[in-house]
């Protein structure tokens, strides 16, 4: 019988031979000493992965370019939605857009594309945005939006993000935010809405008023309205969400008239 090394130190720790094993100078070490180094390269082998402490995760995100960024968000294990994804959804738009606008996080399309409001809903949100003169795919900044999610990755299902989840993907955002400098935030669905505003309050009781958050030191206006997948299910609210983006144009442009 032929045990390797590692096998044949432990048998000898625990006293269980075999006799017949040629004896040599790492089979006559005190058994103690055999044990005490199998158990801690056994405890290495097992050990969990370091824990990184979230300020500094945070820090070492709030740090990054645009185009580390999205490498970093590309590779993020940090929750369980990068074993259910089939890839991450950074964001799109003009990366000096005046506008960003905040979805939940991707569907099913979104996740098969990789760029978030597409489908049915990225269609409808294409064309309010065109009837009041604003794209994806604007090529200056006035003219542009950039978009992006709560959540980079799909949860499974559709179902709604858990908090884990938001606080994982929390500092995303924080940095793309930083980068933007956008002149004013529109967030859609109650779940963007209240994750970026931190509050529990519904969408009603969000809508048509302009609120504000602190980015990097300067007050950020905010809109809230509902998201258009939601608007697909709903025809009737299309009218309050248009009434919504035209409180937006209205901010941004008055922001525009106070600038030198």
């Amino acid at each position: 019988m032929t045990l390797d090394p590692r096998r044949r130190r432990l048998w000898h720790a625990m006293g269980l031979g075999p006799v017949w094993q040629e004896r040599s100078a790492e089979a006559t070490a005190h058994p103690s000493a055999l044990l005490a180094a199998d158990v801690a390269t056994a405890s290495q082998s097992l050990a969990p992965a370091p824990v990184v402490d979230a300020g500094d995760r945070a820090a070492r995100i709030a740090a990054l370019p645009w185009d580390e960024l999205q490498q970093a968000v590309a590779g993020c294990t940090a929750c369980s939605l990068c074993r259910t994804r089939r890839q991450t959804v950074f964001g799109v738009g003009h990366r000096q857009a005046h506008w960003l606008l905040v979805g939940e996080a991707p569907g099913a399309e979104e996740d098969a594309r990789g760029e978030p409001f597409v489908g049915q809903a990225g269609k409808l949100l294409d064309n309010m945005l065109a009837a009041i003169g604003l794209s994806r795919d604007g090529a200056v900044p006035a003219d542009a939006v950039y978009i992006a999610n709560v959540l980079k990755c799909r949860p499974p299902g559709n179902r709604n993000p858990e908090p884990g989840e938001v606080a994982q993907c929390e500092p995303f955002l924080k940095r793309q935010i930083a980068l933007l400098q956008p002149r004013l935030i529109v967030v859609m669905g109650r779940f963007a809405a209240q994750s970026l505003l931190g509050t529990d309050a519904s969408i009603a009781s969000l809508r048509g008023r302009v609120h504000e958050i602190d980015a990097g030191g300067r007050r950020l206006p905010v809109i809230v309205t509902y998201h258009p997948a939601y608007l697909l299910r709903n025809l009737a609210d299309k009218a309050k969400s248009w009434s919504d983006l035209c409180l937006a144009r209205s901010v941004c442009d008055g922001l525009d008239r106070q600038r030198p």
